[in-house]
């Protein structure tokens, strides 16, 4: 690994493809442990591509390494330490059967759960192997490896390590610094050829402190990773991730103010009180809200036997059920609910986008429409050449929409997509009213309250001022 990354480091080439916003943080404290030759953990919050990271390191491998045939540990043919291909280099020397190993096959990886055992990490011995071989139990080659020996000339990763058991973590740091465990009391010499990689929630890690500390102290290296520090880079990741490319018959397109918005949801989401930061607000937020709001583009574009989808500001809205799973909330938040909540954080993220894109720009023509009296309620699934007729009669709505790069002679679905972005950015900022049963009208606007009087044999209304 530190060959191969000597080498692209003099070329230039990318060390970890696919992983957007750590070029300044993360990545070189990654290529200053594998210089050093260090087992290392990633401390971070859910959705930050600890396991992507830990993957990509195979990249640094050979495409292929020779090892002996047949063997469980996969030993070098000059430097064998099992004692089965110790053997079998004496018995055949340079008739040796040699077979080879892809990168892909050298990198192991396990996901630490309480039920975990010495057994499946480390090894145990085979009662089986030594019946038919005909060895005794104390013998090295009754032995069956675990997943460690196993990554030998590898790479072996452990996610959330302060879940594996203690006893198994001391097998862990005995096989890191001396190189030898026992298995069942026997005890067998491993100078594995191996990279030991972890991961871990920084609050179990220093709070809970399950990861016994000799096992902490042979970590050479601990390397925090975060969330995307821009909104540029978190659409990035999303872009990268989310499935957007449909195909088919009807085209998506994706306006980029959707896609700013989908993106700030989740930078709103990391910053609100209502929602416990220690738990953290995975970056798969906005790449589930992204495939919902495409979705429900689609399934309006399909209703309508529209050939082209292109999502709206309400489709964010019709997709809560991607945002309110990704989200532990505080006390405060859970006297709201979750979906409240999740609304709130749309609206916030929506006037944070406008403001970018309107700052300085009067939209009083549209506000004047709705206090004149005017109202507009837009369905979910109106088709785009019916809510363009009603926003045409909007003064300055469908021109405002060109401020978000959208032109006149584009595709009526876009135009009707940036227009109720400017309502819905009104809407966030205050300046118009929006409610289920009269849609959008005017902030002054008000429907005034009414209270029975019985009197005998009918009822009256009056107004309460």
């Amino acid at each position: 690994m530190r060959a191969n990354l000597i080498r692209k480091l003099k070329i230039g080439e990318t060390i970890f493809p696919g992983i957007i916003g750590f070029d300044d943080s993360v990545i070189p404290q990654l290529e200053n442990a594998i210089l050093s030759r260090h087992n290392f953990i990633l401390l971070g919050l859910r959705g930050q591509a600890k396991s992507r990271i830990l993957r990509s390191l195979a990249l640094l491998l050979d495409d292929e390494i020779p090892y002996i045939a047949g063997c469980e540990i996969h030993d070098h043919p000059f430097k064998p330490i099992c004692r089965a291909c110790r053997e079998l280099v004496r018995e055949k020397g340079d008739d040796t059967p040699v077979a080879t190993l892809s990168r892909s096959e050298r990198y192991v990886e396990k996901l630490a759960t309480p039920d975990v055992t010495i057994a499946d990490v480390i090894g145990d011995l085979d009662p089986i192997k030594a019946a038919r071989g005909g060895h005794a139990l104390s013998s090295e080659l009754t032995v069956h490896y675990g997943l460690l020996p196993r990554a030998n000339r590898g790479i072996f990763a452990i996610n959330e390590l302060p879940d594996l058991a203690g006893k198994i973590q001391v097998g862990l740091f005995n096989i890191m610094q001396e190189g030898d465990v026992q298995i069942k009391g026997y005890p067998v010499r491993l100078p594995l050829d191996v990279a030991l990689v972890f991961t871990a929630n920084p609050e179990d890690y220093t709070a809970r402190g399950k990861i016994i500390t000799p096992l902490k102290d042979r970590i050479g290296s601990e390397i925090r990773t975060h969330y995307p520090q821009t909104i540029e880079h978190g659409m990035a990741i999303t872009a990268q991730e989310a499935w957007t490319s449909r195909g088919g018959q009807t085209r998506t397109v994706i306006p980029p103010f959707i896609a700013e918005v989908v993106e700030t949801i989740a930078f709103e989401a990391r910053q609100e009180k209502k929602i416990d930061k220690r738990s953290g607000v995975s970056q798969r937020m906005p790449i589930t809200c992204l495939e919902n709001v495409v979705s429900n583009a689609e399934r309006r574009a399909f209703m309508n036997r529209e050939g082209v989808a292109v999502p709206r500001l309400s489709d964010i809205y019709a997709s809560l059920s991607s945002l309110t799973g990704k989200f532990e909330l505080e006390y405060e938040g859970e006297l709201r609910g979750a979906e409240p909540v999740a609304r709130d954080i749309i609206r916030q993220a929506t006037a944070r986008i406008f403001r970018k894109h309107f700052d300085g720009v009067s939209m009083q023509g549209v506000v004047k429409w709705f206090d004149l009296g005017g109202n507009l309620k837009v369905p979910d699934g109106a088709p785009s050449d019916k809510l363009y007729a009603e926003f045409k009669k909007i003064q300055g709505l469908l021109e405002g929409a060109e401020r978000l790069g959208i032109k006149p002679k584009d595709d009526q679905a876009i135009q009707v997509s940036g227009a109720e972005f400017v309502l819905e950015g009104l809407y966030a900022l205050k300046k118009i009213s929006r409610n289920e049963e009269l849609g959008y009208y005017a902030e002054t606007q008000r429907a005034e309250p009414v209270v029975e009087e019985p009197t005998p044999g009918s009822a009256r209304r009056r107004s309460l001022n």
